[in-house]
């Protein structure tokens, strides 16, 4: 019979196994005590860059121009329906849309009219009409002789769109009500408030002009496809088309406010829009404090340094 062989056994405190060992890692703490000691004694620092920081914000908020925003709140016309003409889909659908005549409900131009209202064409186009060149860029324009500066370089309509798309106009619309601001920012309140006035009267006179061209080529090109055939259907359907065009013109030509209708016209305001001197001063305050808390900081540390290394030598 063979004999079971136990493991031996190891007498406390088991020496055969050796004792872990853990290593406990001390955590790191802030010494507030220390920082504070470090500020105190280089007081004069956050002093000097708090002071230096918060006059010159004060500087910078005087030394900008005030900005006026004016503002005039649109809501986009609704367009005409087919008004019952959408059984001559069936019939002429393909004439009526070489034509350009829509049948159906009535389309809801809102992003066309916004995108007019915001094209480049628009803004160049307005700002030829108002001679608003020497205006936008008045420090290149010589107002006593009614010229350039010389040795400037003429600003480009692409510089004055890009001023007037980045810095001038500002177009929001309000999703869930449907209304459109039109917005103004300029130095001059009174021309802020004409401009957004005169503005939507140019992109309304725009778009009406090109409904009635639109319309008036339809005509034309109906006109001409009447002789061509012989089917008193299709020429009865004709007819209807050139009604409907024609209407189109009548409503756009009696039509003032043709995309826009104006709820609140903008008139100049009193109070100015930016900048607020008040916010920045503040944030010139709170960035000299930080800057001059940061600098007294090192400068302390730097010092505690130099005074062990000179103890040690």
């Amino acid at each position: 019979m063979t004999k079971r062989h136990d493991p031996p056994s190891v007498p406390p405190p088991y020496s055969a196994f050796p004792t872990p060992y853990v290593v406990y890692r001390e955590e790191e703490t802030i010494d507030v005590a220390m920082y504070w000691r470090l500020i105190v004694a280089q007081r004069k620092w956050v002093f000097i860059l708090t002071a230096v920081a918060t006059l010159t914000a004060v500087g910078i908020g005087f030394a900008l121009p005030p900005v006026y925003r004016a503002e005039t709140l649109l809501v986009p016309v609704e367009q005409e329906k087919g008004d019952g003409f959408g059984a001559l889909a069936g019939q002429l659908g393909d004439l009526a849309a070489i034509a350009g005549v829509n049948f159906g409900s009535a389309k809801d131009k809102t992003a066309e009219f916004v995108a007019a209202l915001n094209s480049r064409a628009l803004s160049v186009s307005f700002i030829k009409e108002k001679n608003l060149m020497p205006i936008l860029f008045e420090s290149q324009w010589d107002s006593a002789k009614k010229s350039w500066k010389a040795g400037l370089d003429p600003p480009t309509e692409w510089q004055a769109y890009g001023l007037w798309d980045n810095t001038v106009r500002r177009v929001s619309v309000d999703r869930r009500s449907g209304l459109i601001t039109l917005a103004i920012e300029w130095r001059d309140p009174v021309l802020a408030a004409n401009w957004a006035n005169e503005l939507v009267q140019k992109v309304n006179s725009r778009l009406r002009a090109e409904a009635v061209e639109e319309a008036d080529r339809s005509v034309a090109y109906l006109q001409k496809q009447l002789p061509q055939t012989s089917a008193v259907e299709v020429q009865q359907a004709i007819y209807r088309l050139i009604e409907i065009q024609t209407k189109k013109k009548m409503i756009a030509d009696t039509r003032g406010e043709y995309a826009f209708t104006t709820i609140d016209p903008a008139v100049p305001p009193e109070a100015k829009y930016k900048p607020n001197r008040s916010t920045i001063v503040y944030i010139g305050l709170v960035l000299g404090l930080a800057l001059g808390i940061l600098v007294a900081i090192v400068a302390g540390r730097r010092q505690d340094v130099a005074a062990v290394e000179n103890n040690n030598s």
